[in-house]
């Protein structure tokens, strides 16, 4: 049986969710104490990135900054993480059990379940959008996650983000606005 790819390619500076932006930089920040300059300290990191925020915000430039997470290879963030190594571990994760982990199909061979890339939700980073839609043009062409998995991949982000939302504590001063 083929498997129908997950990726398409794109050459157009648009930024939609479910964009495949590799080799992004971004910024983070180091110890909370201030240099004697008054400045903080941050190291730039680079990673391949997927684009998390709504294309329709995207589209309508409802946005400064855009919400990405990082992608790895399965291999490569099975090395860093070695508990993903046990037999079934995986099967858990494509069944959604594991918090925050989204499995994604390779983008050049859908039926190698090797290949397939790892989508980190627990990572969550922001960007401008200025920078990344730079960043978008100068790779001309890059892929973008198709539907119906899109889709899928949007519900997975929702399903983490809602279980991980802020909660509403009994004691909460209600707000009201004028």
């Amino acid at each position: 049986m083929t498997i129908e790819p997950f990726w398409a390619q794109v050459s157009e500076p648009t930024l939609r969710q479910g964009d495949l932006l590799p080799n992004c930089l971004v910024l983070i920040r180091g110890s909370d104490s201030q240099t004697e300059a008054g400045s903080w300290e941050a190291v730039a990191m680079e990673y391949d990135l997927v684009v998390l925020t709504q294309s329709c915000d995207l589209e309508q430039r409802k946005v400064r900054l855009v919400a990405i997470c990082p992608i790895y290879p399965l291999s490569e963030f099975q090395a860093v993480n070695p508990a993903f190594a046990y037999k079934g571990r995986w099967n858990e994760v494509l069944k959604g059990r594991v918090e925050g982990l989204h499995l994604l199909a390779s983008l050049t061979a859908p039926d190698d379940n090797r290949q397939a890339l790892v989508v980190n939700f627990r990572e969550i980073y922001s960007l401008s959008y200025d920078y990344l839609t730079n960043h978008a043009s100068r790779l001309g062409s890059r892929w973008r996650l198709k539907s119906p998995f899109l889709e899928h991949f949007s519900q997975a982000f929702a399903r983490f983000f809602h279980a991980r939302g802020t909660p509403i504590h009994d004691s909460a001063v209600p707000i009201t606005l004028s």
